[in-house]
């Protein structure tokens, strides 16, 4: 239930990202972020806030952990558009600092599978990746990194 605990605090971020996130051969663009995480429900909940300076955007992801089917569900809030995308879900791997969190969505009109995957959890530098498929996961375009570093405690 306390999977997130880890994320806990100020980060700068390093995203890359396609410039089409169907497109594997459309360019990387690189560009920096800030993100804070809170804790919530007793571990069960998690939210973080995350600020794209150069891309002018921003937004929030809400996590809720169901003890039922011991896994996580995460919605994505995207400040530019208000909208609330479909959320995923999963569950992290015990001992591995690994989760993979899978759901479905639209991107440009098309159907496609979603898979979010958390990394290096139980490190200083988590790293976050997302992935799209849009043949029913016969294949899947990595489309998105960020790589975290912890911010320095305010003195």
């Amino acid at each position: 239930m306390n999977d997130f605990d880890f994320f806990l605090g100020d980060w700068d971020v390093a995203n890359r990202w396609l410039a089409d996130f169907l497109d594997p051969d459309s360019g990387w663009e690189e560009f920096p972020g800030t993100s804070r995480a809170t804790r919530h429900f007793g571990g069960a909940a998690s939210v973080d806030e995350i600020e794209f300076p150069t891309k002018g955007s921003g937004g929030m992801t809400l996590r809720l952990y169901d003890p039922q089917l011991e896994q996580w569900t995460l919605n994505w809030a995207s400040r530019r558009t208000g909208t609330l995308f479909a959320p995923v879900a999963g569950r992290f791997e015990a001992g591995t600092g690994r989760g993979v969190f899978e759901g479905e969505d639209t991107y440009g009109g098309k159907a496609v599978l979603v898979r979010f995957v958390w990394s290096r959890t139980d490190t200083g530098s988590p790293r976050w990746e997302q992935f799209f498929s849009a043949d029913e996961g016969a294949s899947w375009v990595h489309n998105w990194t960020m790589d975290f570093t912890r911010r320095a405690a305010a003195e």
